[in-house]
């Protein structure tokens, strides 16, 4: 795929990836992690992976203030007018419509990709075609347009998109609905179907039609940001970003945006895709061993054991005999050992848990 000097990424880098607790942490989560000890992080993956097809200087990248030094550490080469650091966190609604008003002030006929920065991509020829598939969709449609898979399992932890109407365009189809992280028994309904897609969490659009959804959906914050940021620079952007951002809507480009803009339609993809955001979803993706075991980059003697996820810090050895399908994941202060069955819900608690008993030095 050739660059493409009008299409431009915004890369969300903000999240506190609790779901891959213990080794995904406050003060690191896991966009920020060489999870896999490949010598990229995964919001470098992600960089790297569209600095292919676009110029670095069209890549924007939305974090937040507790966040900003790992983004500049780690993208040395980013650009630091498009790195927009939210002041407090709102959700990545307002950060992606503050990013899209800079490329609609530098570019009004570009065109936008939203996309997570902790995925991972087994085909990336495959992903590359799909990207421009995309983009030349929505340079013709004033529309937003997800990318959806087939699902492979009945997997708790994504969201799913019921495909509507085809579209005259082959694989392309209006979204009838959205469903996130269903009950294991809905989720195998929805696969059972045929007519529901994972969500990947790439979103497209042209920059002005998504200024538009913003608009429609937040008029009082767009409108007052228009009057003093056409006229702005950076310096006093930031200033005025500051002051006001806290009184803005708390919401994810999902379920804020998506959920309720009229015109959305979804692409059926083939370029392989998981989301690395729980341990459950990470063995389903990575290569087992004979005996069904994922070793995530660590040393590890295992004999009996079958159906394990197992992740240790360097310079630590495992030695684990007669285990049956759990998580052994250790980081710091903190050794996690549990069913691998649905585990994010389980996470969740046993973060929630610890925060409130042992304090935010185990989270």
């Amino acid at each position: 795929m050739r660059i493409n000097n009008q299409n431009y990424c915004i890369i969300l880098a903000g999240g506190k990836g609790r779901r891959l607790w213990p080794c995904s942490r406050t003060h690191r989560p896991k966009q920020f992690l060489d999870f896999f000890g490949t010598g990229r992080t995964q919001l470098q993956q992600t960089f790297d992976r569209f600095s292919k097809i676009l110029p670095q200087e069209n890549i924007f990248v939305c974090t937040n203030h507790e966040y900003a030094p790992l983004v500049r550490e780690q993208l040395t080469s980013l650009h630091e007018e498009n790195l927009m650091v939210e002041p407090v966190n709102r959700g990545t609604a307002p950060s992606v419509a503050w990013a899209d008003m800079r490329i609609c002030r530098r570019n009004p006929d570009g065109k936008v990709v939203v996309v997570p920065s902790d995925q991972f991509v087994l085909n990336e020829e495959a992903f590359y075609r799909n990207i421009e598939e995309a983009f030349d969709f929505v340079t013709n449609h004033d529309l937003l347009l997800t990318m959806g898979v087939e699902p492979t399992r009945p997997e708790p932890g994504y969201g799913y998109i019921q495909k509507g109407e085809p579209l005259e365009e082959q694989d392309f189809y209006q979204v009838k609905s959205f469903t996130e992280k269903p009950e294991r028994e809905f989720a195998q309904m929805f696969m059972d179907s045929g007519e529901f897609l994972w969500n990947t969490g790439l979103i497209f659009s042209n920059a002005r039609y998504l200024n538009h959804c913003f608009r429609r959906l937040f008029p009082d914050v767009l409108e007052h940001i228009d009057i003093h940021l056409e006229k702005y620079t950076i310096e006093q952007e930031m200033a005025f970003v500051n002051e006001h951002y806290p009184s803005y809507p708390n919401l994810s480009i999902d379920r804020g945006v998506l959920e309720r803009c009229e015109h959305v339609c979804v692409m059926k993809c083939d370029f392989g895709w998981a989301d690395l955001g729980t341990w459950h979803s990470i063995y389903e993706c990575k290569s087992q061993t004979a005996d069904d075991n994922v070793v995530i980059d660590s040393e590890v003697m295992m004999e009996n054991s079958h159906n394990n996820v197992i992740k240790l810090p360097k310079g630590r050895l495992g030695v684990i005999s007669g285990l049956e399908g759990y998580i052994v994941a250790e980081e710091d202060n903190v050794l996690l050992i549990c069913k691998k069955g649905d585990s994010s819900a389980l996470v969740r608690k046993y973060v929630n848990e610890v925060q409130m008993k042992y304090g935010e030095e185990y989270v």
